[in-house]
């Protein structure tokens, strides 16, 4: 099993970083705010930034090391890669895959019915944990409808009805959202998804680390030799990893969206923490997105138990481990690809 490793992220907008033999150092100015060795990370997250030199690149290419740039607000602008890595017979079975519509809707199934599931599963969780704060009856009512749900999903074989299978799964789910908000409700209120901006408090976090989870997924996936840009339930179309936004799917609700809420709920971010530009877009400001990635690194590192494989792994290796299954499936080792059904 490929050992989880540490992830850089870069929150100064004016820091430089170069190489210095086997270390990444950070500079700003002329003054040196640190260094790590090279071995120790798996990726570098670059949030606004003055620049990377050339001989660094180059040395995170060269060793797998992701590295991406992200504007302030955490929107993704651009990821460098070094050469394909991978098997080039299993991106070639992925590429024949994907214009198999039966091979493609199956993968698509899977992963929407990871997707209801563990929506289902942290309604279910926050109606037993907390069932004097929430309206129970309420939140019962949206998981009973996401039960129907995953027995019409069962049964589709067709991919517009999938997409539409998942639309309305998630209509329902967010409809219910704000009742997991337990604590601080009058600065985090939800009235449902909103993007591209976010324009409240709650859409900003979950946007911000949507975005990381999907930058994982991407680089696990291009780990195992596959990929992220050739999807199955996402179409295709120049610069968006369609297969790294087909897997981001069964793991929204158990990853991001359980984390949004616990910063929200423990009063680890608060109201003062966020700004609102003129356009009604709403940012995180720069000392409380250090501490939410502090918190996210943490998260990354809890250990479970993965449903699938029996084992022990940390959250963070999660979408290695789902990567790997898929490139299983598509090596033909295991009958379908097995989503990850939180339990």
């Amino acid at each position: 099993m490929k050992k989880l490793l540490n992830t850089l992220y870069v929150t100064s907008p004016d820091a430089y970083l170069s190489l210095d033999g086997e270390n990444i150092v950070l500079l700003q100015g002329e003054q040196e705010l640190g260094r790590l060795p090279l071995h120790n990370l798996e990726a570098v997250v670059c949030f606004g930034y003055r620049g990377v030199s050339p001989a660094l690149m180059g040395a995170l290419a060269e060793k797998n090391i992701g590295l991406s740039f992200l504007t302030q607000q955490g929107r993704f602008l651009a990821r460098v890669t070094g050469p394909v890595r991978g098997n080039v017979v299993l991106r070639k079975r992925q590429y024949v895959a994907s214009q198999d519509e039966n091979v493609s809707v199956g993968i698509a199934r899977n992963c929407i019915l990871g997707k209801v599931y563990n929506c289902r599963w942290v309604l279910e969780r926050a109606t037993r944990d907390h069932s004097l704060q929430i309206d129970v009856e309420r939140v019962k009512h949206a998981s009973a409808l996401l039960r129907n749900s995953l027995l019409e999903i069962k049964e589709c074989n067709q991919p517009d009805k999938l997409r539409g299978y998942e639309g309305e799964a998630a209509s329902v789910y967010f409809s219910v959202f704000n009742e997991l908000i337990l604590q601080q409700k009058k600065d985090f209120v939800f009235n449902g998804r909103n993007k591209r901006p976010p324009v409240d408090n709650v859409n900003a976090m979950l946007s911000f680390f949507y975005t990381l989870l999907t930058s994982m997924i991407a680089s696990a996936l291009e780990t195992v030799g596959l990929d992220p840009y050739v999807g199955f339930m996402h179409t295709d179309r120049p610069g968006r990893a369609s297969l790294a936004l087909d897997l981001i799917e069964e793991l929204r609700a158990v990853f991001v969206d359980r984390f949004v809420i616990t910063m929200i709920n423990k009063k680890i971010v608060n109201s003062k923490d966020f700004s609102k530009k003129e356009d009604g877009a709403v940012l995180i400001n720069d000392k409380a997105r250090r501490q939410l990635l502090t918190e996210w690194q943490n998260k990354k590192k809890e250990v479970i138990t993965h449903p699938y494989l029996g084992e022990k792994v940390e959250w963070g290796m999660v979408p290695f481990v789902q990567a790997m299954l898929l490139s299983r499936f598509l090596r033909g080792d295991i009958e379908e690809y097995p989503p990850f059904f939180w339990k």
